[in-house]
């Protein structure tokens, strides 16, 4: 199992910028990609982006060209950097990981005012 504590969420203006860690713990070796996800409320959770062990990266539409995801395996950590964020981007992003399973951290908000 793995466990995931995200940080980084808060309350900033549109078009402002934050940064979302996760730091992994556990069984860190069967991980093959992490993600961020998010919801908003009344909707669906919606992948964000991920990237492999193997460096990969995907992006949903929405964040293409706004947001970075990127991994720092010394520390067991991955971010995401939001870059150019609007309202719309209001949610709870959640991190993932995939092995064995899924395994889910709980979440940090994200709340961007117009």
């Amino acid at each position: 199992q793995v466990q995931l504590v995200e940080s980084g969420g808060g309350l900033v203006q549109a078009g402002g910028s934050l940064r979302l860690s996760c730091a992994a713990s556990g069984s860190i070796s069967s991980i093959n990609a992490m993600g961020w996800y998010r919801q908003a409320p009344g909707k669906q959770r919606e992948l964000v982006a991920f990237i492999t062990d193997g460096g990969s990266t995907n992006y949903a539409g929405s964040a293409k060209g706004r947001f970075t995801i990127s991994r720092d395996n010394a520390k067991n950590t991955v971010y995401l950097q939001m870059n150019s964020l609007k309202p719309e981007d209001t949610a709870v992003y959640y991190c993932a990981s995939l092995g064995s399973r899924w395994d889910w951290g709980q979440g940090t908000q994200v709340t961007v005012s117009s």
